[in-house]
């Protein structure tokens, strides 16, 4: 059981506009612990509408605050209108804050649970169906142990910058249902190195029965001075219509792409803005998967749709399908292309 201790209550008056929005420091007591948490009351909030939840978690070593300004979804919150909350990991046994993945004896499965329930029960009106969690570093890999834990099936779809799913949590997943991953990583990243990433991305895209091969886009490389550069991976036409994506920052650090405040683990790229990246994937999803789905691969189309050949840009069958554009002739006469880049 837990009792809930109100902190601080900050508004923020915007001028030129007849609205504001609200930053609340708020607590429960959990077992005797308090937990707290930052959370972010959009603008646009109407109690009266169900709204979206994203949990946003802070990295080791790192602070709730830290991750709203660092990670920031404010002002497409703003606009979007969804609710932020920021939890607060404790310390662990070397006296810095974490989220416990299987590291550590805090519960904070137990946490995010109770938190979950004082939101929806006594707090605001949640879209029960479009509950969300991202972090970055220690906090990604929250995210993936939430995609993996008991309370999976209140979580539509999360996403992970410079994170990644261990190997406890690949022994120890369960989900409750098909579940679209998003992973951000810099291939500079010298904490979590990213080729790490990887048995989780693979994990995530047979779990979801994404398609073998990717679909890869070299995002344009706009701001030339960040020494960096963006390759969009994404494995397309899982159950429900979910997908499993990477953006792999080539050159990128330990960092949150597109942040006002970069840190000095290395590149921050400007190509892209993860958090803008991070709700757009997150807006096409509830918990049942993509929302107003189209008429998805279904499981006996996938085995009954065969590739009859393998073609480059002139034509010509091909057996090495890696760095160049490439196209799939199915038997059903469609066509796909694809760019598969090592």
């Amino acid at each position: 059981m837990y009792k809930m201790r109100k902190i601080v209550i900050i508004l923020f008056c915007i001028p030129f506009f007849a609205t504001s929005q609200q930053i609340i420091n708020d607590s429960i007591d959990l077992n005797g612990t308090y937990r707290h948490f930052i959370t972010y009351i959009p603008a646009v909030y109407n109690q009266s509408t169900p709204t979206p939840l994203v949990f946003n978690f802070h990295g080791r070593t790192g602070a709730s605050f830290s991750a709203m300004y660092h990670a920031d979804f404010r002002d497409i919150s703003d606009t979007a209108n969804f609710i932020i909350v920021h939890p607060q990991g404790l310390l662990d046994s070397t006296g810095v804050t974490h989220w416990n993945y299987g590291q550590s004896n805090i519960d904070d499965i137990g946490f995010i649970s109770e938190l979950y329930t004082h939101l929806v029960n006594n707090l605001y009106n949640i879209d029960i169906n479009k509950v969300y969690a991202c972090g970055m570093s220690n906090g990604g890999s929250m995210s993936y142990y939430l995609a993996c834990s008991n309370i999976s099936n209140k979580i539509a779809a999360i996403a992970s910058v410079t994170g990644a799913m261990t190997s406890y949590q690949h022994l120890s997943c369960n989900p409750a249902h098909p579940t679209p991953v998003m992973e951000i990583h810099g291939t500079d990243d010298l904490r979590v190195p990213f080729n790490i990433i990887l048995p989780g991305i693979e994990y995530w895209r047979n779990y979801n029965n994404c398609n073998l091969v990717a679909d890869t886009t070299v995002i344009p490389d706009l701001t030339l001075g960040d020494s960096s550069s963006v390759v969009h991976i994404v494995y397309n036409n899982g159950n429900n219509g979910v997908t499993t994506e990477l953006f792999k920052i080539i050159g990128g650090g330990h960092t949150w792409p597109g942040s006002n405040f970069p840190n000095s683990n290395g590149i921050t790229n400007y190509d892209i803005n993860a958090s803008e990246e991070i709700w757009k994937f997150f807006s096409r999803y509830d918990i049942n998967g993509l929302i107003n789905s189209p008429n998805n691969i279904t499981e006996s189309e996938k085995e009954n749709k065969k590739v009859l050949k393998i073609i480059n840009l002139l034509g010509q069958e091909i057996s090495d399908k890696h760095n160049q554009p490439i196209f799939y002739i199915y038997d059903d006469k469609t066509v796909s292309k694809k760019i598969i880049i090592e």
